[in-house]
């Protein structure tokens, strides 16, 4: 299976992109990135563009794909709804445009967060503009979508946030990681439950932590 990946050169997309790595049916993984991840594999390649807004300049190379791990996202601290809503929702739209015309039977998971609001109408701007985002891939039209809801990741294998102070919390948690489990969800099996949304078509489309976990164990 090939498959694409958003933001691996952060925490999500990099729990993705090791799993798929290891893999077996997942033959081929291609990066969009905006800079290089600094990272080769025999199964990988990378797309360096530096504009998510508009994917025209690379459409021709985004056909035949079997799924697509979109794990690209940023906090919502400190920002206002316009500079949130660009790059949560109108990046994502233009991904999913684009994608659905080349592979319109492709499965589409976008990684989300606990406590969306699909009816957009909350108080909690992150929430309203991830329900938002979270509505457009469902009405899209794929063969299938997901949207991943973690109310966190346990890192492992070396996955690290791109933000200090996050790498560091992470730091003083690791002892209670396993007091954690269930209330976050490790790496490893952020990954699997990506790649089993694939093999293992599921009922329940909007997945938080226990579905997560559930769904990395389905074998």
């Amino acid at each position: 299976m090939k498959v694409l990946i958003t933001g691996s050169t952060g925490m999500v997309g990099k729990s993705v992109l090791l799993e798929c790595l290891e893999h077996e049916e997942i033959s081929e993984i291609t990066l969009i990135n905006r800079s290089q991840i600094g990272f080769s594999h025999l199964k990988t390649r990378e797309i360096i563009h530096s504009n998510f807004i508009d994917f025209n300049p690379i459409y021709d190379q985004l056909e035949n794909y079997d799924a697509c791990f979109h794990c690209m996202g940023v906090s919502s601290l400190g920002m206002n709804e316009a500079d949130y809503s660009k790059i949560t929702f109108d990046i994502t739209k233009s991904l999913a445009d684009i994608l659905y015309k080349k592979n319109p039977n492709m499965v589409f998971n976008y990684v989300s967060g606990t406590a969306t609001d699909r009816s957009e109408q909350g108080t909690l701007m992150w929430a309203r503009v991830k329900g938002k985002t979270e509505n457009y891939i469902f009405n899209k039209g794929f063969k299938d979508a997901y949207a991943f809801r973690p109310g966190g990741i346990l890192p492992e294998k070396g996955v690290k946030s791109k933000t200090g102070w996050v790498n560091f919390l992470y730091t003083v948690l690791k002892p209670f990681f396993s007091i954690l489990d269930g209330i976050m969800v490790r790496s490893s099996d952020f990954g699997m439950a990506m790649i089993n949304s694939i093999l293992r078509p599921q009922e329940l489309k909007i997945l938080e932590n226990k579905d997560i976990t559930l769904l990395s164990k389905i074998s």
